[in-house]
């Protein structure tokens, strides 16, 4: 029994191990000289007056990159100058703020420390319209305002999975590196999954199966997540994400 969990721990951390030495993970020297800059996925709100609503995914600083990615949603409400950002930030925490974010300063479509982001959904119009209707209410309802815990959870990965399994017009499917989306609210073992297609077993983050239409078969074990994808035939492997390539979610039935 000790030899196969030895294996299986093993395969699972092939695929990080795999990203570090091609150098894929986000390590980019200094934090402070990290960019931010946009990188063009997010319509000009001057110009642009239908609603939007999108929802990112970039690697995380350093190491952990290597194994994870940062989400985050942003929104701009029909005839709005401008988005919001809604995402949960690990460092507000540490002194002692809520780290949970809500802000308009950083552009939507940011590099996270220096990684571009990629887009994991795409909303226009009236169907972007729904989506903000009740984005307020779901950002409110988060029951860990007031906690972080880059792993397993809560963090940024398990905001935005719970916004959303509060929004099902989101229909919401995030990649198998958002280490956290598999941390259930209020100690829940059973839940719907963020697409609202299916359902996940989640013991803490740690250990758990999550299956569904969008989801299609996810192996969670410690928060390495394998499987497959039935819509968009793949693999799901820890660290790597999709193989072959994410195909991300827009505004049409494309699913990552």
């Amino acid at each position: 029994m000790a030899r196969v969990t030895a294996l299986v721990l093993a395969v699972l951390a092939a695929g990080p191990v795999l990203v570090l030495a091609l150098g894929s993970s986000s390590a980019r020297g200094d934090w402070r000289n990290a960019t931010h800059r946009p990188v063009g996925h997010a319509p000009d709100a001057a110009s642009h007056r239908d609603a939007v609503v999108q929802v990112y995914a970039a690697r995380t600083y350093g190491w952990r990159g290597a194994f994870a990615v940062h989400t985050w949603l942003a929104a701009k409400p029909r005839d709005a100058d401008g988005y919001r950002r809604y995402e949960v930030i690990g460092w507000y925490a540490r002194s002692g703020r809520s780290p949970v974010s809500v802000s308009d300063y950083r552009a939507p479509d940011a590099e996270w420390y220096g990684a571009a982001p990629e887009l994991l959904r795409d909303l226009r119009g009236a169907d972007a319209e729904a989506v903000i209707a009740r984005l307020e209410a779901a950002v409110a309802s988060y029951p860990h305002a007031h906690e972080y815990t880059a792993w397993p959870g809560p963090n940024s990965n398990t905001f935005v999975a719970h916004l959303g399994r509060e929004i099902p017009e989101l229909r919401l499917t995030l990649p198998p590196t958002a280490i956290g989306k598999d941390y259930l609210p209020n100690n829940a073992i059973v839940a719907k999954s963020p697409s609202g297609t299916g359902y996940q077993v989640s013991l803490g983050g740690l250990l758990g199966v999550t299956a569904g239409g969008d989801d299609g078969f996810e192996l969670n074990v410690l928060g390495l997540v394998a499987g497959f994808d039935f819509k968009a035939p793949a693999l799901k492997l820890p660290g790597v994400g999709r193989v072959p390539g994410a195909s991300w979610q827009n505004g049409s039935d494309v699913t990552p």
